[in-house]
């Protein structure tokens, strides 16, 4: 059984990608499509876990969509989760399950970091969303997890450092990745990123 941390303050915000799935593998944007985890994403996930170990947080934070729910209850941290529409990746409205290079077939100098979706979110919505979990992290008393999405993470983690949302499109995150955020002298910082080494006899 997890339990919860409790501290002073918030001390680190650790942010958890979700596993493997077939559009990740297919290099898919996959926003509101509530796609599952693949077979690997799953023992991505229970890798995750263990090179978590239990670890105890004061908050623990899901994205809805199965794929990091999923992956938060094979980590092991089902029990003690809350849900937050806020952790949903990016909303990519008419480019929902499409290529980078479809897109750039239609529109050649397209970046999601700097036009955002047609019909979806732009990065400053997507980013005030951003800082509005990081508005609950910072009120949570110990260490912080939050499970979610690729683009949605690496915005928060922008916001985190005071920069503008699309300063995420300089950040990569690898499906089932752990990163941990802090504060040095009461500046906001990268802590460690991408980690990915728990992957490796998954």
């Amino acid at each position: 059984m997890i339990t919860r941390h409790t501290a002073d303050t918030m001390r680190t915000l650790w942010l958890l990608r979700h596993g493997e799935t077939p559009w990740s593998i297919a290099g898919r944007h996959t926003g509101r499509t509530d796609v599952a985890l693949t077979e690997r994403g799953e023992r991505q996930a229970a890798a995750l876990g263990r090179h978590l170990g239990g670890r105890a947080f004061a908050l623990v934070l899901t994205s809805p969509l199965c794929r990091a729910a999923d992956t938060c209850r094979l980590a092991g941290y089902a029990d003690v989760a809350e849900r937050d529409d806020d952790l949903l990746e990016w909303d990519y409205g008419a480019f929902e399950g499409k290529t980078s290079r479809e897109i750039r077939a239609e529109r050649p100098a397209w970046t999601i970091w700097n036009d955002g979706a047609s019909g979806g979110e732009t990065p400053d919505e997507v980013g005030r969303r951003a800082d509005r979990v990081i508005a609950r992290v910072k009120a949570a008393v110990g260490d912080v997890a939050l499970f979610a999405h690729g683009h949605l993470l690496r915005t928060l983690a922008a916001r985190w450092l005071d920069l503008p949302p699309r300063a995420g499109g300089s950040l990569t995150l690898d499906t089932a990745s752990v990163s941990v955020l802090g504060v040095e002298r009461e500046r906001c910082v990268i802590q460690h990123w991408n980690e990915i080494c728990h992957l490796s006899g998954e």
